[in-house]
């Protein structure tokens, strides 16, 4: 798999590499068994798409987004249930013997693409994804029957800490006592963290890094938001001491579940990215389409016919890319970490570019604070570093298929 998103060497790899590394032929060749149907969207997922596409239109416009982001938790908590119960949106992916509907992660990308397309703010990626997608792996039915219910109908909002590179730090433990486990130590930049019911945390153990959940509101549990780039994305810094936790899962295999949640978050990111691409695309095209120089619309210039070009092929690929990485969580789960890291380089750098066309093909318009765009730079900058930094990525894919060098290495070094 030499083609695969990894530049060995300055320049592009090109998003038609990043298609073909991440399509049905590639997965051919490395003898991956994937249900075609998981590359392309069936009668019922359209169906599910439209249905969501209308909900985020008709709720998540520029002027809603700056509002629901302005809420305490980041988002509208009447909208979340909504979404949840109206639609059964936060239980698409959940079993039905947790109380979800029992559908794919195929299914959940489908939802994560349109809301990513208008910047839904809802605890969609902490909750939905990493916190189920933990609580899933950990194989512990008591736990899931405990929190996945209450995910699944919205009135549950979870999340993970420990993805920002702190799980099994120096400064974070647990110790069994009579009356059960206590932990301690600092988490930050966790998603949803300040408002969240409970987190999950990785936590080191004397057999190992286990993962602990904890009672948003626990004694000795302090946390604190932060101030970050992307108001869509909040995020919280986390202080425990001596905080009462239940354990979840063996003791040792907090760091596999970790591992595991974070390659489908990074599939799930790469679905919302594209959706925020397409978006970027489309306000382009329909803006400079109207935009009148010299008397003809300025997207009749050939200058601004590439850029638009380029645009469209790089979302291509981020598109494969991130189907691929979707496919793989449901059908190919060893191949995973080479897709979900294939998936973050490629739609990361797809939405960079699409949210920098997005401001210049504006015009000056583009750069004041009313206009959208600068809602999708934000989301851009933000995702580019949300679960490792594109360098870090291809230093992995690298690491994962076989291939190296000091071009790579010095890429990850500098990121």
């Amino acid at each position: 798999m030499s083609t695969i998103a990894v530049r060995a060497e300055a320049g592009d790899a090109g998003a038609d590499r990043r298609a073909e590394a991440a399509g049905p032929e590639a997965m051919r060749r490395r003898g991956i068994d994937v249900d075609p149907a998981l590359l392309t969207l069936t009668s019922e997922q359209e169906e599910l798409r439209g249905i969501v596409a209308d909900f985020v239109a008709e709720l998540s416009g520029p002027d809603d987004v700056r509002r629901h982001a302005a809420f305490p938790g980041g988002y509208d908590p009447a909208l979340w249930r909504r979404l949840a119960r109206e639609l059964g949106l936060a239980g698409i992916a959940i079993p039905a013997e947790y109380g979800g509907a029992g559908g794919s992660f195929t299914d959940l990308a489908v939802v994560l693409q349109e809301a990513g397309r208008g910047l839904l703010c809802a605890p969609l990626l902490s909750t939905v994804v990493l916190a189920t997608s933990a609580l899933l792996a950990s194989g512990d039915e008591r736990t899931c029957r405990q929190y996945l219910p209450g995910i699944a109908d919205g009135s549950v909002v979870a999340t993970l800490a420990g993805t920002a590179g702190r799980a099994g730090s120096s400064d974070t433990g647990a110790r069994r006592e009579a009356a059960g486990w206590r932990v301690d130590g600092t988490y930050d930049f966790v998603l949803h963290g300040a408002t969240a019911d409970v987190v999950l945390l990785p936590a080191q153990t004397e057999e190992g890094l286990g993962l602990f959940a904890v009672d948003g509101n626990a004694p000795g549990l302090a946390r604190s938001a932060r101030t970050v780039l992307d108001p869509t994305r909040p995020q919280a810094a986390l202080r425990l001491a001596d905080v009462p936790a239940t354990l979840v899962g063996p003791p040792d295999e907090g760091a596999a579940i970790v591992d595991l949640a974070l390659d489908i978050g990074r599939a799930a990111l790469a679905a919302e990215q594209v959706g925020a691409v397409e978006h970027a695309l489309h306000a382009c095209v329909a803006f400079v389409s109207h935009r009148h120089q010299f008397g003809r619309p300025i997207g009749s210039f050939q200058a601004v016919k590439h850029r638009l070009a380029d645009l469209l092929v790089e979302l291509e690929g981020a598109r494969s890319a991130a189907r691929y990485a979707a496919a793989c969580v449901d059908a190919a789960p060893a191949e995973l970490p080479v897709a979900a890291s294939v998936a973050h380089v490629a739609c990361s750098e797809a939405l960079e570019l699409a949210a920098r066309e997005y401001v210049q093909l504006h015009g000056g318009i583009g750069f004041t604070w009313e206009h959208p765009a600068h809602l999708y730079v934000r989301r851009a900058r933000a995702d580019a570093v949300l679960f490792g930094t594109i360098g870090r990525h291809r230093a992995r894919l690298a690491a994962l298929i076989g291939i190296g060098g000091r071009e790579l290495e010095g890429d990850a070094a500098r990121d």
